[in-house]
This record gives C-alpha cells, sequence and structure tokens, in this order.
C-alpha cells in the first residue's frame, strides 16, 4: 500500500484526520458564492476550513481512511470533494437567480451596456446585477443563514459518512434539478420591473408614430432609464422579500441535498 508515515504516531494519525475532513469542507467553501469569490483570499479560506475541521473532528467519529493514498482512499477522497461541491453548489442557484432576472431588467432599461467585474465570479456582469448580489448577500449575512450552512456541512458526516454512503447519481440530478426554481425566482424579481418597462416602451413607440419626426432614441432612453429606476424603487419592498426568500431557499436546498436517508 501507498501511505505516508513519518514516525510521529498519534500525532501523525490526527494531522491526516484533520486534513481529511478538511476535503469536502474546502470543497464546499471553493463552491460556495460568498467564501469562493476571487476577493477572497486562499489563506482565509484554508484558515476557516482547518478551524471547521478541527470542530468535526472533536465532536464527531469522523476517521480518515488507513490507507489515503491508496485507491480506495483516493475515491473516497474524491467523494468527499464531490459532496463539499454539491453543498457549494446549490448556494450558487440561489445566488444566480438575481443575476439573471438583473440581464433582463438591464436589457429592458437600456443599461445593458454598462458591465463592471463581478467579484463573486470574476467575469463581467451588469450594473444592475451587482445591486441585486450585494443586496442578497446582505440579507444572507444578516439573517444567518450563512451558520445553517455551516450546520448543514457539519450534518453532512452523518448522512454521508465518508467511506461508508455514496453521493448516488440521484443526488446529483437533485442538485440539477434546482435550477428549475432558480428561473422561477429570476422571473419572478424581474416580472414586476419589465412589466411596467414594456408599459413605457408601447408609450414610446406611440409618440413615435403620432410625431415622427421626434428622435425616439433621444426619448426612449432616457424614459426608459427614468421608468426603471422608479420601478425599481416601487418594487423594493417586494424584491427585499423575495431576496430573503431565497436565503432561505438555499439552506432549504443544501438540506434536502443531505436528507435523511443514504445515498
Amino acid at each position: 500500500m501507498i501511505a505516508l508515515h513519518f514516525g510521529f504516531g498519534a500525532l501523525e494519525a490526527e494531522f491526516w484526520r484533520m486534513v481529511f475532513v478538511m476535503t469536502r469542507i474546502g470543497a464546499a467553501l471553493f463552491a460556495a458564492p460568498l467564501f469562493g469569490a476571487n476577493s477572497v483570499p486562499m489563506q482565509l479560506r484554508v484558515s476557516l476550513a482547518g478551524a471547521v475541521a478541527v470542530m468535526i473532528c472533536a465532536w464527531t467519529p469522523v476517521a480518515a481512511p488507513p490507507a489515503l493514498f491508496t485507491l480506495s482512499g483516493l475515491l473516497i477522497t474524491a467523494q468527499e470533494i464531490l459532496i463539499g461541491l454539491s453543498l457549494g453548489f446549490v448556494l450558487q442557484w440561489s445566488f444566480a437567480a438575481p443575476l439573471m432576472a438583473a440581464e433582463v431588467i438591464g436589457g429592458s432599461m437600456g443599461m445593458s451596456i454598462a458591465a463592471t467585474a463581478d467579484p463573486v465570479s470574476g467575469a463581467h456582469s451588469p450594473v444592475m446585477g451587482q445591486y441585486f448580489s450585494v443586496l442578497l448577500t446582505v440579507l444572507f449575512l444578516g439573517l444567518g443563514a450563512h451558520l445553517t450552512w455551516f450546520a448543514l456541512i457539519v450534518q453532512s458526516y452523518e448522512t454521508f459518512p465518508p467511506g461508508s454512503a455514496w453521493f448516488t447519481p440521484e443526488r446529483v440530478m437533485l442538485v440539477a434539478s434546482f435550477g428549475g426554481q432558480m428561473l422561477t425566482a429570476a422571473l419572478t424579481i424581474a416580472l414586476p420591473v419589465t412589466l411596467l418597462l414594456l408599459l413605457v416602451q408601447v408609450m414610446t413607440g406611440v409618440i413615435s408614430r403620432s410625431a415622427p419626426s421626434l428622435n425616439l432614441l433621444a426619448l426612449g432612453l432616457p424614459a426608459g432609464v427614468l421608468a426603471g429606476i422608479a420601478a425599481l424603487i416601487l418594487t423594493a419592498p417586494l424584491l427585499t422579500d423575495k431576496l430573503s426568500d431565497l436565503s432561505f431557499t438555499a439552506v432549504t436546498q443544501a438540506a434536502q441535498l443531505i436528507g435523511p436517508k443514504h445515498g
């Protein structure tokens, strides 16, 4: 068997146990939208994964494979990475819904040309998406949903003990099925604003047909921007409630993913 031993006995075994536990936690933090952002230093993520791993090693009887660097040990490690990535990716679905709604709203307002670098994903996203993303992040942290998510990671060691319970394809399909709920949430967020913008565009079209001498671009673009800002102000209470529901949905989907039934 291929295994590493440095002659430190029980201390070395406890070290490899903590490193093994950090695999699932580190993968979850890497895939999560908040902790996996490019702006979060790698040292901070490793330190956070190590701190959670110390608590898990103290509270749960999780044991590392007897030979971690054998084929069976590497397969168990890959299973740990898959579980962690799935728990983090579930949050990505919820955080992607406001960005999709922002794409629709920004295109209707004529602000799709204004894009900035998203600190979470590193990709370019519309300015409206930054507003929604920051608001969802504040609500997610303010409601304590991140603490519930960390608790679910700890609970996952009871549902999926390393080496004895496997993450089945049905669980992976469950992650993919959450995409439908994300599209529904994005449509719900964008619908009130886009309806008002549609009415404004219809009115500007009627005006341009009635007075062809008017410049449609000079009239329609400012009207769309002003109407969009007014619609965002009017729908702010509804937006806050919907983003709060998204925060609750994110942890609920993670809880469904590590349901009581073993894979």
